[in-house]
This record gives structure tokens, C-alpha cells and sequence, in this order.
């Protein structure tokens, strides 16, 4: 059976109700949760960027079912991987063991406020791998040190363990980010349903590992409205990860999608209120081999509305189907 989950998007909603709909997520019977980690929102339109790990601590002691996990977290700039290993040991022991760190290459939307420069694709999954391999020593006990050709890293020790560490998951998108993830991850996560991400994941040693997908849904009683609001919001998520990845703030992809027309949207963002849509967009993830996918509902606003449905009628169709 696939797992559906819900997407707890930190650049369209404020951190009290992210807190409040991950409660509600839980209520409606989602089977896990993701949050987003971002210091931009993509656009403008969409308004927020609260901290997602202060977010993350506080539904770990709001809810008590519903795992969480960090889709994704980038430890290479705006943290060190030193520091990720810290709040992930931490969120693991507030959630009492219900927390996954998913981890990615990270965007230049959220990096770049540094000021350290945006390096190219291959020396980001280099840094990636170097944090990883700092986040396991960290993650099995003791002091660590570390002089390696990105970090370094000088008597590190976390204080407060838990039992069980964090599972590590790997954003993918191409080639060189499946063989990272099948050679360091716990599990796969991808934006995608393409198999061939999946096969390479497997090729390089993620057989038998759980695949996590994720895909944008607007759940409105007026279709009309739905698609508006997928448009206004959610136009940029079309142009790819290679594309997206890059540009370095809401303006960038404001200018990128200018183009972007309504329509355009709705044929690959299920809107409305017919389940039957929903059901035909989650098919090709549960087809590609995804063992769970997170749905992202579209606006911050129409949480509580989406959840009601989504708890009455979406999630009895999608467990039908798959």
C-alpha cells in the first residue's frame, strides 16, 4: 500500500499554522508529513518563510501520530552539517522517534543569503556527501573531528542522543544525485515520478529502500478559483529542479514564468474538486515505484477546507486505489 502524506509548505503559511495544520494533517489520517526548509518563498504571491526546524520542534510536541521530516534540509551553507546533525538528534528525541532527515544539494533561492557564492552542480553533490559522512559519525556518539576539503569540523560531540538516529534521506534529480543517494541514503525522494530516477537509485544500493515523491494538488469547491490560485502560487514548480535549482530569488522566478498561463498549470496540477483527478496525477508516482507520496495543497488559506476533504474523500480514494 502506498503512504499519502501531507506537505507542510513553509513558504505559504505562517509558523502558527503550519503548526496547526500538521495537527489537522494528523487528525484527517495522513500516514506521514513533510516540511519544506526555505529562506525564500518561490514568490511573492505565496508570503512567507517562517524557520522550519523551529516549526518542526513545535509540531513534534503538538502532534503524536504523524512522522515528520524535512523535505528538504540543505546542511552544505545556510547550516553546517555539524549543526544539522544537532537539531536532527533533537527533533528525533522531541518527536519521540518520528522524525526523518531528508536532506538535498539545496537552491540558490535559499543559499545564496550567505553571501558565499552559488558553486555548480558537481561540487554541491561533493559538499553533500562530505556533510552526510559528518552527520553519521556525529549521529553514532562520541567527540568527531574533520579537516576535509569543504568542512571542518573540531571535537564535535552531541550531548543528547536518541536511541534510534534519524533516518537520511537524499533529494535526487539526475544521475550523479541517484548514485549519491544509493551509496549514503535511507531512502530516496524525488519530485518526479521518473522510473529511471528510481532504477539508478537502485543500481547504486537503494534496493529495498523506501522512495518518497511529492506533487502539488488545489483542492477548491470552484475550479475556477483552484486554478487561479495554482497560477498565482505555483507556476514556477513546471520549470524543473535543473532550472529551479539556479535562479536566486522570487523576482528570478516571477520574470521565468511570466509566461506561465493558467491553463498551462491546471494540466499538471489536479484543481478542483473532482477525486477522480486527484487519483489520475497520484498514478504515475505509485506506477514509477514511489512508496509514499506528500501531497502540497495549494495555498495557506485553504488548509482547513483541503484537510476536511481530504480526510471525507481524497484519502479513502487514493487508499482504494493504491
Amino acid at each position: 500500500m502506498v503512504q499519502i502524506g501531507y506537505t507542510m509548505m513553509t513558504e505559504q503559511a505562517g509558523p502558527r499554522d503550519l503548526v496547526e495544520h500538521v495537527v489537522g494533517a494528523e487528525a484527517a489520517g495522513f500516514d506521514f508529513s513533510v516540511t519544506s526548509d526555505h529562506y525564500f518563498p518561490w514568490l511573492d504571491s505565496q508570503g512567507h518563510a517562517p524557520h522550519a526546524w523551529t516549526v518542526l520542534g513545535a509540531a513534534a510536541h503538538a502532534t503524536s501520530r504523524i512522522p515528520l521530516m524535512t523535505y528538504v534540509t540543505c546542511p552544505t551553507m545556510r547550516y553546517h552539517p555539524a549543526l544539522v546533525a544537532q537539531k536532527a538528534a533533537t527533533l528525533q528525541l522531541l518527536s519521540e522517534g518520528r522524525f526523518r532527515l531528508g536532506l538535498g544539494a539545496g537552491e540558490n533561492l535559499n543559499e545564496h543569503v550567505i553571501g558565499g557564492g552559488w558553486p555548480p552542480a558537481d561540487v554541491r553533490h561533493e559538499m553533500l556527501g562530505e556533510a552526510v559522512g559528518i552527520i553519521r559519525a556525529l549521529f553514532e556518539g562520541g567527540y568527531v573531528n574533520h579537516h576535509g576539503r569543504h568542512y571542518d569540523v573540531e571535537s564535535a560531540k552531541l550531548w543528547d542522543l536518541p536511541e534510534q538516529a534519524p533516518p537520511i534521506g537524499i533529494a535526487v534529480s539526475g544521475e550523479q544525485s541517484c548514485e549519491l543517494a544509493g551509496r549514503l541514503a535511507d531512502c530516496v525522494i524525488a519530485t518526479e515520478p521518473k522510473p529511471g530516477l528510481l532504477d539508478a537509485f537502485e543500481h547504486y544500493g537503494g534496493a529495498g529502500k523506501p522512495r518518497i515523491g511529492q506533487l502539488p494538488v488545489c483542492y477548491d469547491t470552484d475550479r475556477d478559483a483552484a486554478v487561479r490560485r495554482a497560477h498565482d502560487q505555483f507556476r514556477w514548480f513546471g520549470s524543473g529542479w535543473k532550472v529551479n535549482s539556479e535562479l536566486p530569488g522570487p523576482a528570478s522566478f516571477e520574470a521565468a514564468t511570466s509566461f506561465v498561463r493558467p491553463e498551462d498549470v491546471a494540466e499538471s496540477i489536479p484543481c478542483g474538486d473532482d477525486v477522480s483527478d486527484f487519483v489520475a496525477a497520484v498514478r504515475p508516482y505509485a506506477e514509477a515505484g514511489f512508496t509514499e507520496i506528500a501531497l502540497v495543497q495549494v495555498g495557506g488559506d485553504s488548509q482547513p477546507a483541503y484537510l476536511d476533504w481530504a480526510r471525507t474523500t481524497l484519502l479513502p480514494a487514493l487508499r482504494e486505489a493504491f
